[in-house]
């Protein structure tokens, strides 16, 4: 499957995001809506992963101005292709344009090892967060690699 991913504004993009992203966390994770959908979708930068073909949304994710990347979903029947991936490419590339120094992410414990393979480093306690714990990693933006697929919330 062909695929592209674009840099999308929240006000123009936001039903397409939402469906997506309720799709995978609302449904498939049984994240609350209210959880969900804060207040940061207003102030991140979006991108959205399109199928070539029938130009359906297939994947989502954002990046914060703090170097935050969160928010990674990908329909269930596009995520053998690696749509994550290029969504995660497309956010390092926001947060060169940035020109952030740093980035992290929110793991799940489950990820931990995955997101060391790429160069992500733990940093403080475990926390709980829509009843998941939780671990925050870090990664300078020099050294930070894209791996196979993983939802991120």
């Amino acid at each position: 499957m062909s695929y592209t991913v674009s840099r999308v504004k929240w006000e123009q993009a936001a039903p397409l995001l939402k469906n997506i992203r309720e799709q995978v966390f609302v449904c498939e994770w049984r994240i609350p809506k209210h959880i969900e959908f804060d207040r940061k979708d207003h102030f991140a930068c979006h991108v959205l992963a399109c199928h070539d073909k029938t130009q359906e949304p297939i994947g989502t994710g954002r990046i914060l101005s703090s170097g935050e990347i969160s928010r990674i979903a990908v329909l269930k029947f596009c995520r053998k292709d690696q749509v994550d991936k290029a969504i995660l490419q497309a956010l390092l590339k926001i947060a060169r344009e940035m020109a952030l120094k740093e980035i992290f992410i929110y793991s799940p414990l489950e990820a931990i090892e995955y997101f060391r393979k790429f160069n992500f480093n733990s940093s403080g306690a475990v926390f709980m967060e829509a009843g998941m714990p939780k671990q925050k990693m870090t990664c300078p933006l020099n050294e930070a690699g894209v791996a196979k697929y993983y939802l991120s919330h």
